[in-house]
Order: structure tokens, then C-alpha cells, then sequence
């Protein structure tokens, strides 16, 4: 058991920039990341999604991040990735992102939790603040995230 100690010890997150923002995305949910591509749309969804793409004869919902986080719109460029996540063995989800910039390893000492008040009807999207090399980086709860509530 103590070898596995170490390994414990760390989460490993993807880093994004979302706007000016820096956000860690926990690796374990990550299953691909690709260039923006044409997304195809689809009538009558939520606004923050975006439409479908077609990743090697899977459809995947795209939903951008930006929206759903009530900021401008995405403005893509050669930054501009969709990480596709799996919460769930077969569901996979795509959310665009501006920059794809590394991924960290936070130690449970450099990571601190984000607590909500109670009366707040909308949960956050962020689970904890981890602080990496001087920057300090949101930790997104995906299932928040990815959660279907209106964020109005």
C-alpha cells in the first residue's frame, strides 16, 4: 500500500484558458482533446450548446463552456480546442475551450476548497482554487458543469 502512496498524493489536471481565466479540468475525465472542427447544429437545445461533431463515427455533443459560464461568446482561433470528456463509460461530451496551456499536478495541501452558502440556488462550477507556481487555477466540478440546471 505505501507504494501507492505517492500516487495518491496528486491529482493530475489539465490546465484551459476560458477568456482570461485559468481553469484545471481532473485528467481522469479527459478523453481526447482536438482542434475545433465544424460543428453541426441542432434545433431546439440549450443555447450554451452548440451542436454535434462526428469523432471517428461517434456523435458527440459540443456545449461551450463560455456560454454556459455566462461570459462573451467563443471567438475560435488556432488555440481554440474541444476536450471531449467521459463521466460516464458511454457518454462523452465535447466543451470548447481557448487554449489547451499544460497539465499539473496538485498536491491535496495546494488545492482550497470552494464552499457555497446554502441559499444559493445555482451550485458553483468550481470545487476548489489550486495554486500552482504562483498562478492560481478554478477547479472545475464537471458534473456541475455538465449538469443540465439554467444557470439565469
Amino acid at each position: 500500500m505505501e507504494e501507492n502512496r505517492t500516487a495518491l498524493d496528486g491529482v493530475q489536471y489539465i490546465v484551459v484558458k476560458i477568456g482570461s481565466e485559468q481553469y484545471g479540468i481532473d485528467i481522469q475525465f479527459v478523453d481526447n482533446i482536438v482542434r475545433m472542427q465544424p460543428i453541426t447544429r441542432v434545433p431546439k437545445i440549450q443555447p450554451y450548446f452548440k451542436g454535434v461533431i462526428n469523432l471517428r463515427g461517434e456523435i458527440v455533443p459540443v456545449m461551450s463552456l463560455r456560454l454556459k459560464m455566462n461570459q462573451a461568446p467563443d471567438e475560435f482561433n488556432n488555440a481554440t480546442r474541444i476536450i471531449i470528456l467521459k463521466l460516464e463509460p458511454q457518454a462523452a461530451i465535447g466543451i470548447i475551450v481557448d487554449e489547451v496551456k499544460e497539465v499539473v499536478t496538485l498536491e491535496e495541501q495546494e488545492i482550497e476548497k470552494v464552499h457555497y452558502d446554502a441559499k444559493d440556488e445555482n451550485p458553483g462550477f468550481i470545487h476548489g482554487i489550486g495554486k500552482h507556481e504562483g498562478e492560481l487555477i478554478s477547479l472545475l466540478d464537471l458534473h456541475v458543469v455538465i449538469g443540465d440546471k439554467e444557470n439565469a
